[in-house]
């Protein structure tokens, strides 16, 4: 077995499968495309396995050339983190910070503290990427984002991550102010209304539906939405009651253009969490999460 390591030959692989094409990778390291070929045919000879195949589409990847490609993302990430730490200033004079949230958390928990941090720290690039729970723990297993702000519960294997409680927040059933209903007092009288949710499987939702068989409610009429954005969109066109957070809404309700109902029966509570891997974050999402955040690594 060798066991020189030729790194050309995984940049060259690593280009390739990026681009799924060998004529895109010939041209980003400015070399032939017969060179890139032979490049491929001589790593797939070195690990004894076929790693792509021409298809209609393209280039694709083997079964072996897509575990490959997985650990070469980890490998070139922490290159770019020990970059990045060489490279960042402790004075937030440059640097990157990537923050990984769903949208509904974003807009009232963390928007405003990025709007400061920006003000304060002009230099410093920043990118938020809103994804479901599990595609955010993929990019910050791969080092791909800094740090995650997400609701309970966060399912991982990896021991290395670590997951703060950073605050909790209630839901709560609203209605614009016109819409007409009679005395809604528990979650039974909801039962005479369309509704407006999340969608099934969510947190929020799951949660909910548990309340729902607790008490025996059967609701029949019900708008199942994705977003926290369109479920309120929904509720001021009268489509029903929605079920939001309450922080998403506290404005709207103040003002009285929607109106929050009043149960007897307590709502499910969501905890806010900080995730993230200490061990790859740099200067600027540290400053962030101590400073922002108020939580001490």
């Amino acid at each position: 077995m060798n066991n020189n390591i030729n790194l050309n030959l995984y940049k060259t692989f690593y280009e390739v499968a990026k681009y799924k094409s060998i004529s895109k990778a010939a041209s980003k390291n400015y070399i032939s495309q017969s060179a890139v070929s032979k490049a491929i045919k001589k790593l797939e000879s070195e690990l004894n396995t076929e790693l792509i195949y021409r298809s209609v589409k393209g280039i694709e990847l083997t079964d072996k050339g897509k575990e490959l490609l997985f650990y070469l993302k980890k490998a070139y990430n922490n290159l770019e983190i020990a970059r990045r730490v060489m490279l960042e200033s402790n004075t937030l004079k440059r640097g990157k910070l990537a923050i990984g949230v769903p949208s509904q958390i974003g807009s009232f928990f963390l928007f405003d503290k990025i709007t400061k941090f920006h003000h304060q720290y002009p230099q410093i690039e920043i990118t938020i990427i809103s994804k479901s729970t599990s595609q955010l723990l993929s990019l910050l297993e791969s080092h791909e984002i800094d740090f995650i702000i997400d609701t309970t519960p966060i399912k991982t294997k990896l021991n290395d991550i670590k997951v703060i409680p950073l605050k909790k927040v209630h839901n709560c059933f609203v209605k614009a102010s016109s819409f007409p209903t009679s005395s809604i007092k528990t979650l039974k009288d909801l039962e005479k209304y369309p509704l407006i949710l999340p969608i099934k499987g969510t947190n929020n939702r799951d949660e909910l539906d548990i309340l729902f068989d607790k008490n025996n409610i059967q609701v029949k009429n019900i708008i199942n939405i994705h977003t926290s954005e369109m479920i309120i969109s929904a509720i001021k066109k009268r489509l029903g009651i929605g079920y939001v957070i309450y922080d998403l809404v506290q404005d709207e309700i103040a003002n009285k253009s929607l109106e929050m109902i009043n149960l007897k029966e307590k709502l499910p509570m969501i905890e806010i969490n900080l995730v993230y891997i200490k061990n790859y974050l740099t200067t600027a999402p540290i400053y962030f999460i101590e400073n922002y955040l108020d939580y001490k690594l």
